[in-house]
């Protein structure tokens, strides 16, 4: 591994105590050629389909927008912006190197979300999940453990491998990885954020899959969700409206005007759309305000009715197109520790998508949870172009000849 991390792999001679300028513009070169664009891409024009969504979600929503249609879109872009922003730092730094500031960032991740259980916790939409911030802002904490319990387990798992002592991960090194998962997923569900905790579940699945651990683990893992979700729910964890969204979900004409009216507004919206939707702000359902939550949760709604089934099937092409370059980057890691980091955002992202996308369905159940890179909200924003970012830095600094 140590040719790996030579000046070799950015065209800069060994022997160069300080290189050139010549040399720092080519591995500048080097590395703008070495991004996956098509990755990118995708993630551009998903965000940008964003823009235009929540545009039309909320331009008529007074209450909102304080009869400024245009404050949501404004938001988007520069959270857009901001995410980009982080999108290539996270390159510029490396994977490699936030892996030695890992220990920081979890210890970071863990604190924010036990400051949601304080009174500087805030309640939106029935969960109390966020973190409020002078100046009206407010953060979602989650978003950022799903990044830092990814690296957080990668390290653990890819130690000893990567260093060649070992060719998988042994037990002990399995138990330590999904110690250091536990802590912020018991946090999280005393918050309780059953959405965060079900992507987390996936990414430890994930990450689990990549690292080469024994097959009895996933297969306890799985045993364990299990026996979790009769824990939460014998123990009674869940608050009332998550008790009442499952029960819509079993029996979606339960009550179709109180807990299970955001669904069937939904699916209203995306039949109605037929195959080529109605057009681009001319959705009625949308125009005429029936669909709660439709800029962040069910802002696949506004696709399937406006942008109708081929709109709405390009948007879900896209996130494809997304979790195939990030396939590709995971197996082509010349390390353990940045194929594991790739899988646990393959796994969020695939899991997110489904998750939401499948509630404007009526096929899962509704939890909160935003459609990766498409629905309204910053932390969320911020976090998956970081993870883009992620996935950026595994592909550049792999050697030149792989």
């Amino acid at each position: 591994m140590t040719s790996s991390y030579s000046s070799r792999t950015f065209n800069v001679p060994r022997y160069s105590p300080e290189p050139s300028t010549w040399n720092k513009l080519t591995a500048r070169g080097s590395l703008i050629r070495r991004l996956d664009w098509v990755l990118l891409l995708a993630c551009l024009m998903l965000s940008i389909a964003s823009w235009a969504l929540v545009f039309s979600a909320t331009r008529g929503r007074t209450e909102l927008t304080h009869g400024d249609q245009y404050a949501y879109l404004f938001k988007d872009l520069v959270n857009t912006g901001i995410g980009l922003a982080l999108c290539a730092g996270t390159i510029w730094l490396g994977h490699r190197t936030l892996r030695t500031a890992v220990p920081i960032l979890y210890g970071a991740s863990v604190v924010l979300c036990l400051l949601v259980l304080t009174p500087l916790g805030a309640t939106i939409n029935g969960s109390r999940s966020w973190l409020a911030i002078p100046g009206g802002l407010s953060l979602q904490p989650a978003e950022f453990a799903k990044i830092t319990i990814t690296l957080g387990m990668a390290m653990v798992l890819a130690a000893r491998v990567d260093a060649g002592d070992n060719p998988h991960p042994d037990h002990r090194t399995v138990m330590q990885a999904l110690g250091l998962a536990a802590v912020p997923v018991g946090v999280i569900m005393l918050m309780p954020d059953l959405g965060s905790v079900m992507v987390l579940g996936a990414i430890i699945l994930g990450v689990l899959l990549a690292s080469g651990a024994s097959n009895r683990w996933i297969l306890g893992g799985l045993a364990a969700v299990v026996v979790l979700a009769a824990l939460v729910w014998q123990l009674g964890l869940l608050d009332e409206y998550q008790i009442a969204r499952f029960a819509a979900f079993a029996n979606p004409n339960l009550d179709p005007s109180g807990v299970g009216y955001n669904t069937n507004q939904a699916r209203i919206a995306i039949g109605s759309g037929g195959l080529f939707g109605a057009g681009l702000f001319h959705g009625s359902q949308t125009t005429g305000q029936f669909v709660p939550e439709q800029q962040t949760d069910f802002i696949f709604s506004v696709a399937g009715e406006e942008l109708g089934f081929v709109g709405a099937g390009f948007i879900i092409l896209l996130i494809g197109v997304v979790l195939w370059r990030a396939c590709r980057i995971a197996r082509e890691s010349t390390e353990l520790y940045g194929t594991i980091v790739a899988a646990g955002v393959i796994a969020w992202f695939a899991f997110q998508a489904f998750e939401n996308i499948g509630m404007c369905l009526g096929i899962m159940p509704v939890t909160g949870l935003p459609l990766p890179f498409v629905s309204y909200g910053g932390t969320s924003m911020f976090a998956v172009w970081i993870s883009i970012g992620l996935l950026q830095s595994i592909r550049v600094q792999r050697p030149v000849s792989a």
